[in-house]
């Protein structure tokens, strides 16, 4: 599935490139004219039906899940390569409840459906067994009679992205559906063999697979009235085969193995928010809807990048290089954006996005990695996360600012709907407030010209400040709060993020503070001659359990352990940064950016790129210069450096999250990066990427390296 889905998605980028000279004004024209010839052909003009599905919808669910598979197995392997000694304790796994919450969007083209939803569910009954249990008789002339198993809580859950396709006859609508899904994961366990334990104890991470998880199915859904919908649906699950590997200080292994795999029966009720997608506020005399004000919004983006280099010069090559013989390498972001208004002046906004394939070097090789597009969670196979889903409220400062602004005199703006922001009218001076799982980045550091990956700089130094390690799972996203005050000409913004459970580490912090950042932002807004400019002051601090680059050093000179280990000597401690951003136009259609910035290089790289200090800056050149208004032109460079300790600690071997070539003769690395945005459509865009990277990984033994890059966006 996975090798077909890619095809799919990359077929359909290059198809949309081929006819976009003459495609629609957007991405779901393009799709909902199809559905109509389609709908034309095969049930032939129909007048506009007596009652749509078209718009959005949210709902509750409530069923059961039934198991295929309960069987436990944890085959004796290295260190034992014996199949009597396997290990078969009594599954758990049983027939559980399901219930959930689901939201998604309907269009309608005659007699057919179509549209998306995702959703998150509690599925009871899974998880890994846990208890004392009698070893096998093959285990007796080791002395061991038993066994104990300790499990932590499966996540007992699913959510899924799926699209759907139906038929609809007046009120009733016959569908099927099928997309990708998440969950199911397993988590940290332990396993002692009994009496007194046989050794070390096995301990085993969260299960893991290499494998799309999916769910297909049908369902019929019938209106009620009032916007209230019912509708019984059938879902096949599979979450996988996912495995887990129990290892003891001598690395001898024992494997599980489980597939997962469920039927899913589940009643559901939605309400249907409507095709007219306007916000009526019921507190004002005469309430009428506001086309200017969102009541739902709903957007999607697809990133696709095809990044590659050719051979260069290198003396040697370590775990964490840029390989010397050249690659190429390709990933796709499918992203949808989902938001909805709660209650005057809040919005709530969930992100599940679809990824797959991988960057270059699989993340490594560089300071400043050259496709900030790329997470470090890659795959060979598609897989569901869902990246962000927070409350986010406005708070105006100058009264009432939805119906009557202007008889006030209050001076408001008008915010235009994108991803995760309802359009409406706001006072410019307010405060917001924002909570749940989200980006630093999506509130921090951001500069007009050098911010967005997915349309303009690829390179970490350039689309954001290098030495900014913001707090962050390997995707980029962290579980935070913030707050921003913004007034006509100036704003602040302050707020606390969750750190990884380890630097590097894919996963956060699970106490509350116990390791996290703290961060604020001081803005100015200008005009310089005429011509408008933005200046930013960044500072942050990371607590945390972090290890000190001249304590590893030192530890490993005593011990003559070469490469040092960081996990010795971490402790409780603070890091902190400093950075300043400048966006300014210098004429209509050209706008240049600089970023520096400072990092306390004697801890360890947690979250973000391995860069101790760090200045960049850049043109960018509109495409009206041209008579290509929505082209773009960027040119940008960027220095980045290490301290004293970091050079001697990757001297002598070390390893850090995004560099580690084994060796090291210091020398600062350099980016250059340039590109050509073209807008093809309205809805599409295609950039063709250049970057120099001199000295990677500051390295002067190996490179430069000249990288070459296709990026295409589309969005609707």
């Amino acid at each position: 599935m996975s090798w077909l889905s890619k095809r799919l998605d990359f077929g359909l980028t290059a198809l949309l490139l081929i006819t976009a000279g003459g495609a629609p004004a957007s991405a779901e024209e393009t799709v909902h004219d199809a559905i109509a010839r389609l709908n034309d052909a095969v049930v032939g003009p129909t007048a506009p039906p007596s009652f749509t599905w078209a718009g959005a919808y949210f709902g509750v669910s409530l069923g059961a899940g039934v198991p295929l598979h309960r069987r436990e197995h944890l085959q004796a392997a290295t260190g034992w390569n014996a199949p009597l000694r396997d290990l078969a304790p009594p599954s758990v796994e049983r027939n559980g409840i399901t219930t959930g919450v689901q939201v998604g969007y309907n269009w309608q083209a005659g007699r057919f459906v179509y549209g998306i939803e995702t959703d998150l569910n509690f599925l009871d009954g899974r998880g890994g067994s846990s208890g004392l249990f009698l070893a096998p008789s093959s285990y007796l002339p080791l002395m061991v009679s038993a066994y104990s198993l300790s499990c932590s809580d499966s996540a007992r859950f699913f959510g899924s992205l799926r699209a759907r396709f139906g038929v609809a006859h007046d009120s009733s609508l016959l569908y099927v559906t099928a997309g990708l899904a998440t969950g199911g994961t397993r988590g940290p366990a332990m396993l002692v063999l009994l009496p007194g334990g046989l050794g070390d104890p096995y301990f085993a991470r969260d299960s893991d697979s290499s494998r799309s998880k999916y769910v297909f199915g049908v369902g019929i859904e019938r209106a009620l009235g009032g916007g209230v919908s019912a509708r019984f649906e059938y879902l096949f699950l599979n979450q996988t085969l996912n495995s887990q590997f129990f290892l003891d200080a001598s690395n001898n292994l024992f494997v599980s193995r489980t597939r997962n795999e469920n039927h899913i029966l589940r009643f559901g009720l939605n309400y249907s928010l409507g095709a007219e997608n306007a916000y009526t506020d019921w507190s004002q005399p005469n309430a009428v809807p506001n086309p200017d004000e969102e009541l739902y919004s709903v957007h999607g983006l697809e990133t696709n990048v095809v990044q590659g280099y050719p051979a260069f010069r290198a003396k040697y090559s370590g775990q964490n290089s840029l390989q010397a013989a050249g690659e190429v390498r390709g990933g796709v972001t499918t992203d949808v954006f989902l938001g909805t208004r709660l209650w005057k002046g809040a919005g709530l906004y969930v992100n599940p996005e679809l990824n797959y394939g991988y960057g270059v070097a699989d993340g490594v090789g560089a300071g400043s990695y050259p496709n900030a597009a790329y997470t470090r969670g890659d795959s060979g196979a598609p897989y569901l996360r869902f990246q962000r889903y927070f409350l986010r409220q406005n708070i105006g400062l100058g009264g009432d600012q939805e119906s009557n602004a202007a008889e006030r005199g209050v001076v408001s703006e008008q915010l235009e709907s994108s991803e995760s922001q309802l359009s409406r009218t706001v006072d410019v001076n307010r405060l917001i407030l924002t909570v749940g799982k989200y980006s630093v980045g999506d509130i921090f550091d951001a500069n007009l010209y050098a911010h967005d990956p997915t349309r303009d700089f690829l390179n970490y130094a350039l689309n954001s400040m290098g030495t900014f390690d913001y707090a962050s799972d390997a995707w980029g996203y962290s579980y935070g709060a913030t707050a921003e005050w913004k007034q006509d000409w100036w704003s602040l913004r302050t707020g606390v993020f969750q750190l990884p459970s380890s630097a590097g580490g894919f996963n956060l912090e699970g106490a509350f503070c116990r390791q996290c950042m703290v961060v604020g932002e001081a803005e100015a807004r200008y005009d310089l001659l005429g011509q408008p400019g933005v200046l930013k002051i960044l500072g942050y601090n990371n607590m945390g359990y972090i290890a000190k680059i001249q304590e590893i050093n030192a530890l490993a000179f005593a011990t003559g352990s070469f490469p040092p280990d960081v996990s010795d000597v971490r402790r409780k401690r603070s890091k902190a940064g400093l950075s300043l951003s400048l966006a300014q136009q210098i004429l209509p259609g050209v706008g240049f950016f600089l970023r520096a910035g400072l990092m306390d290089g004697r801890y360890e790289t947690i979250s973000y790129a391995d860069v101790d200090r760090t200045i960049a800056g850049g043109f960018v050149f509109s495409g009206e210069l041209w008579s290509r208004p929505n082209d773009e032109i960027g040119l940008a460079a960027a220095i980045g450096g290490l301290t004293k300790d970091r050079q001697i600690y990757f001297a002598l071997g070390g390893m850090s999250i995004d560099i580690g070539d084994g060796a090291l003769t210091y020398g600062s690395e350099k980016n250059l990066e340039a590109f050509y945005r073209w807008n093809v459509a309205d809805w599409l865009e295609a950039t063709a990427d250049y970057q120099l990277i001199v000295n990677p990984a500051y390295n002067q033994d190996r490179g430069p390296v000249n990288l070459f890059a296709l990026r295409t966006r589309a969005k609707f």
